[in-house]
């Protein structure tokens, strides 16, 4: 079992969600990022650095990540987490290579 931190932009929530459940299935724990819960939310800067450290600590606890780059596409923040991940040595799994 491999604990696995999923990153990928949340424009592509329902695939991410996809593939949680799939690597759960296989054996995986499976740490998520915190979805939008309404549409056209708005977070404060505050907010939004507290999550970002939040994700980098579920990292830290990963053995990998999987990122979800849906037709090839990486955000800056996805890019970010890829880099703090090779930074330490995590194993990086890519939806589409």
């Amino acid at each position: 079992m491999k604990v696995i931190t999923l990153c990928g932009s949340l424009k592509f929530k329902n695939e991410m969600m996809k593939v949680a459940e799939q690597l759960a299935l296989e054996g995986n724990c499976v740490i998520t990022p915190v979805y939008p819960t309404e549409e056209n939310y708005t977070r404060t800067d505050e907010q939004i650095e507290n999550l970002k450290n939040a994700h980098f600590k579920k990292i830290d606890l990963s053995d990998a990540i999987y990122v979800t780059n849906v037709n090839g596409y990486i955000g800056e923040s996805t890019k970010l987490e890829i880099e703090y991940a090779k930074s330490n040595n995590k194993e990086i799994i890519y939806l589409n290579n």
